[in-house]
């Protein structure tokens, strides 16, 4: 997907942070699957491998939740900036900034994205600002 720059001057970002906040926001579905899929501690014995380096200090559980806590405070910061850019049309703004697809005619055709393009944009630079300062 072809994205503009946003202008530096104005929002205080430059390329290369911006395109670290656009990806940072494409792994937004993979955070999300992982954490529907992220359930079982139980994982399958490896032989050959007792003994090499020190043990974990924490159990499988442990691991699990602070795993799971990382990721739903992912996926929440992106949520809630969503929502702060424009609360209106956060459902659409954060597919259209978590996918690669999601754009803005997509949006309004098929999704049925309820505002005009200008508004759209608007807040989808508001959201990158926002983002930039979070992460």
């Amino acid at each position: 997907m072809k994205r503009r720059p946003i202008n530096k001057d104005k929002y205080g970002i430059s390329k290369h942070r911006y395109l670290e906040v656009i990806h940072h926001c494409l792994q937004y579905p993979e955070w999300r699957e992982e954490l529907e899929n992220m359930t079982d501690t139980v994982k399958a014995i490896q032989y050959g491998q007792e003994g090499k380096g020190s043990p974990s200090q924490a159990s499988a559980t442990e691991r699990l939740a602070i795993k799971r806590a990382e990721l739903q405070e992912k996926c929440e910061r992106i949520e809630q900036t969503a929502i702060e850019a424009d609360a209106d049309i956060y459902q659409w703004l954060l597919e259209g900034v978590t996918t690669d697809y999601a754009t803005y005619i997509y949006l309004r055709d098929a999704k049925g994205l309820p505002c005009g393009d200008q508004k759209y944009y608007r807040a989808r630079r508001k959201f990158y600002w926002l983002m930039s300062k979070k992460i």
